[in-house]
């Protein structure tokens, strides 16, 4: 893969769930260390892309290119995922969460987890369970969890749901320090205004498609 390869590429990609397509034939090349935000009404197929591009969903037809490999298995490692719910351990601390994610990634280096705690703005040395950790602050670890390996993508579902404005302010920050260090970024998000002067690109889904890409936040023409 050259420097000026995309570090994505979808090609006619389907996802259907019995008779329903959540994505209708998506092709799509996206560059590396680039902010997207990711756009539609409900059902427009944004999670399932995600989840498509993160392994989690195999496609029904249709070709996934991530990092110049078609098979996940040997990529995975340079992506990370952020789903909706946080997918913690409510009785666990967060560097406790963090060490058991890191035993299953294999990740060796002891103090990671405390790492990418405070790299979320969070305090490592805090010791109570993340369940009686603010919606903000779940958000944060969850998204030090999808950072743990270091990722090259990171792959990211309403990071900002339920979180208060301010907060959800210093994640867009953050992830735009992660963008600068040269990670690309994929946000699903109903509160795109929050994105605005922080992606590269909106992508507009609608029925299974992407409808469109613009520089601003202002929805493409319908198609006649």
């Amino acid at each position: 893969m050259t420097d000026n390869a995309p570090v994505i590429t979808v090609h006619n990609l389907i996802k259907q769930f019995g008779r329903f397509a959540a994505l209708r034939g998506v092709t799509a090349e996206f560059a590396g260390g680039k902010f997207y935000a990711i756009l539609g009404d409900n059902g427009a197929g944004k999670t399932t892309l995600l989840r498509t591009l993160a392994g989690l969903n195999e496609p029904s037809s249709g070709q996934v290119e991530i990092l110049g490999s078609r098979r996940f298995r040997e990529i995975c490692r340079e992506v990370g995922y952020m789903a909706h719910p946080s997918l913690l351990y409510d009785e666990m601390s967060g560097v406790e969460n963090l060490a058991y994610f890191a035993q299953l990634y294999g990740i060796e280096a002891p103090g990671r987890g405390a790492e990418v705690i405070a790299a979320v703005g969070l305090d490592a040395t805090l010791t109570r369970p993340v369940g009686q950790y603010s919606q903000g602050m779940r958000q944060r670890m969850s998204l030090a969890r999808a950072l743990l390996n270091d990722p090259k993508i990171l792959l990211l579902d309403e990071p900002f749901s339920n979180v208060d404005l301010r907060s959800a302010r210093e994640m867009v920050r953050l992830l735009a320090g992660l963008k600068d260090q040269g990670k690309t970024i994929f946000v699903v998000t109903h509160q795109a205004s929050l994105l605005e002067g922080a992606v590269d690109e909106f992508v507009w889904m609608a029925a299974g498609k992407i409808v469109g890409r613009t520089r601003e936040l202002t929805p493409p023409e319908p198609v006649a």
